[in-house]
């Protein structure tokens, strides 16, 4: 477990934007990261007949089509228990194996905090 109150600001601030995202399109999960700049990109999950993304590959994605070269965080707003490992391995492809992956509530209260690990 993660004490909510020890995160950065920085870190605070996706967490946030993903329950936005989460609640705002009524999807199950939501997702954010923060690229090397700082910019942050904030998706929902896409259910297409022709296209599955969890939230955490679609802000992946996201960064990736907007020039991003490296994230430094993410964060997951969802009712699991864990962050699935392609979505970690969707955040280590740009990450690398050591970015913090952050696995929030509905409440938004951070209840676990992984390394991205190998997209390899």
């Amino acid at each position: 477990m993660t004490d909510s109150n020890a995160l950065t600001a920085e870190d605070r601030k996706i967490v946030t934007l993903a329950r936005s995202v989460r609640a705002r399109n009524g999807v199950p999960e939501g997702a954010a990261v923060r690229d090397e700049t700082g910019r942050t990109y904030a998706a929902g999950s896409v259910h297409l007949p022709s296209l599955r993304l969890s939230a955490l590959q679609t802000a992946v994605a996201m960064a990736v089509a907007s020039g991003a070269t490296s994230l430094e965080a993410a964060a997951v707003v969802s009712e699991a228990e864990g962050v699935a490992p392609e979505d970690r391995a969707a955040v280590g492809d740009l990450g690398g194996p050591e970015t913090p992956v952050l696995l929030a509530g509905p409440d938004g209260a951070v209840r676990l905090t992984v390394p991205a690990g190998s997209g390899q």
